[in-house]
């Protein structure tokens, strides 16, 4: 949600994604309330992966991943791609990756990094 509504308009200074699915061509069949796989509405998969407009990206994103997410939707793959397409078009953005961690984050010292992190 963030990196797409960062894509999207100028409303925010900045912002700060968590564990996300950036491209839903990943996901193809179906997300979330979508029950549609991809070869039936590309054209919403297409529209909602904040990949397809990384060129749009003009809002500094802080993209925070745990480095073992097992969500099927989240791999850490999603947020190194759309780090690698965003820093790639010149756009500001950090991408840290919490060792150890699953799709929620656990640890105290990760809790802490996040925070520092968000604080920078």
């Amino acid at each position: 949600m963030v990196a797409n509504l960062l894509s999207h308009s100028d409303l925010f200074a900045a912002g700060i994604a968590r564990s996300g699915a950036y491209n839903r061509t990943l996901t193809p069949f179906g997300f979330q309330s979508e029950e549609r796989n991809y070869w039936e509405a590309p054209e919403v998969y297409y529209t909602m992966s904040p990949f397809m407009h990384a060129n749009k990206m003009k809002t500094p994103l802080l993209l925070i991943h745990g480095e073992a997410d097992n969500n099927s939707g989240t791999y850490p793959m999603q947020s190194e791609r759309y780090f690698n397409a965003l820093k790639g078009l010149g756009a500001t953005v950090r991408l840290v990756i919490l060792p150890k961690e699953s799709h929620g984050y656990s640890a105290k010292e990760s809790t802490l990094h996040v925070l520092w992190e968000e604080d920078q």
